[in-house]
């Protein structure tokens, strides 16, 4: 069975984005790049059910620009067996989004037929958690959202999800899609015989187009703004002026 996991390169967790001084969008001339972690985890799961013998070949998937292969090549160094980049215009005014990607994963999809589908459950840059959705309607695909635990058996998958009032635990037929969550695994360390390993491994380019998909814009982003900066706290000399403030001021309660 083959795994296709979609990764993205995203600002690094650890970095603190800025906006760009004309509100177009975020500042990243010299900002530090790495993959986004809940696709991390999906790596490492692919790897995990690769060990177990579940999976035969796992193929790891970005969309954007060309240095995105080097995010390809920290998921070849973590596990996978070889990477497919679908580049997209080098333009800072274009902008990738979800339903493009969903429609490169779909023509994906069809040309590679892979058993599994397996992705984070959403990017930290843009936190839209859409792409798996999308996927998954246009692929025609039974999916399984947020999981912190899978189990591939007899062709389904046993998929334990975080909801609002608890766990869930709900069974796919294979194929299908997943996305994954935090508490899913810990992705390992990887290390540098890993990373020589992963230069050696093949890296194929492709454009949207031979994929025969349009990733056209279709939402125009208007304006970027930082949140409003918080406003410095204030004491109260006991419990009822707390409730009083909470009350009428802050309308909380």
């Amino acid at each position: 069975m083959k795994i296709l996991v979609p990764v993205k390169r995203v600002v690094d967790y650890n970095v603190k984005v800025r906006v760009k001084s004309d509100a177009s969008g975020m500042d990243l001339a010299g900002v530090k790049m790495s993959m986004n972690p809940f696709d991390e985890i999906a790596v490492e799961e692919a790897v995990r059910l690769k060990e177990r013998g579940v999976a035969t070949e796992i193929i790891a998937v970005s969309c954007g620009v060309m240095q995105c292969q080097e995010t390809l090549r920290t998921a070849l160094a973590i596990g996978a067996d070889r990477a497919i980049l679908v580049e997209t215009p080098n333009d800072p005014s274009f902008e990738l989004q979800p339903l493009a990607v969903a429609k490169i994963l779909k023509a994906l999809v069809d040309k590679e037929q892979p058993g599994l589908v397996i992705l984070g459950k959403q990017a930290i840059d843009d936190d839209n958690n859409q792409t798996g959705q999308m996927l998954a309607a246009l692929a025609d695909l039974p999916q399984a959202t947020f999981a912190s635990k899978v189990e591939v058996l007899e062709g389904k998958a046993k998929v334990t999800r975080e909801v609002d009032g608890g766990l869930e635990t709900v069974e796919v037929t294979l194929p299908a899609v997943v996305t994954t969550d935090l508490r899913l695994n810990e992705p390992r360390y990887v290390t540098l015989p890993n990373i020589m390993k992963a230069k050696k491994k093949p890296l194929e380019t492709v454009k949207p187009a031979d994929l025969g998909v349009d990733v056209t814009p279709r939402i125009k982003t208007l304006k970027v703004s930082e949140p409003p900066k918080r406003g410095a706290g204030v004491k109260v000399p006991d419990i009822v002026t707390l409730v009083d403030k909470l009350k009428n001021e802050a309308k909380v309660i």
